[in-house]
């Protein structure tokens, strides 16, 4: 059996979300242990032209659910991005795992060709399916999973490799 553009995204989406939801537990708690505001995680970023932890979470949001809209052709369900307490990140982790639950596999099979149009502020670019996964959602994906983990653990929250991982 070949590997399929399903098998490569939204089971490894769904499962990088699990574990992106444990990290965030792990940052409330260590902000409620160390007496930190909240905010100071939350605003937080590796370098003042990144956005901050609640950005990275958005972004992931938006690539992972983008895959399903743009490949599987289901309707896109808006995300408003004003997320800014740990509780509206967990929301936003859940109502994404919802929608890329709901996403048969089959809904993928055959599409590696079709047509992707990606639009941008500066324009469009135009993949086919199986280019647009493995050469933008996927990477920018694990960027922004990988930078959320990155911000806490430079704000000192006691996570390390296997939390970014889990434990299946």
């Amino acid at each position: 059996m070949s590997l399929s553009l399903y098998d490569v995204t939204l089971p490894a989406f769904i499962r990088s979300f699990e574990n992106l939801s444990a990290i965030l537990k792990k940052g409330e708690a260590f902000a409620d242990e160390k007496g930190l505001e909240h905010k100071t995680l939350l605003e937080a970023r590796l370098i003042e032209d990144m956005g901050p932890l609640t950005a990275q979470i958005q972004r992931a949001s938006d690539t992972a659910k983008f895959v399903a809209v743009r490949v599987a052709g289901i309707d896109n369900v808006p995300m408003a991005d004003e997320e800014v307490t740990f509780a509206d990140l967990h929301a936003r982790i859940e109502k994404t795992v919802e929608i890329l639950k709901a996403v048969e596999a089959s809904a993928m099979d055959g599409k590696d060709e079709i047509e992707v149009v990606l639009k941008t502020g500066s324009g469009s670019k135009t993949f086919t399916a199986r280019d647009y996964v493995l050469g933008f959602a996927i990477p920018n994906f694990y960027f922004h999973v990988t930078t959320a983990y990155a911000i806490l653990r430079h704000k000192g929250v006691p996570i390390g490799k296997m939390d970014y991982l889990g434990s299946r």
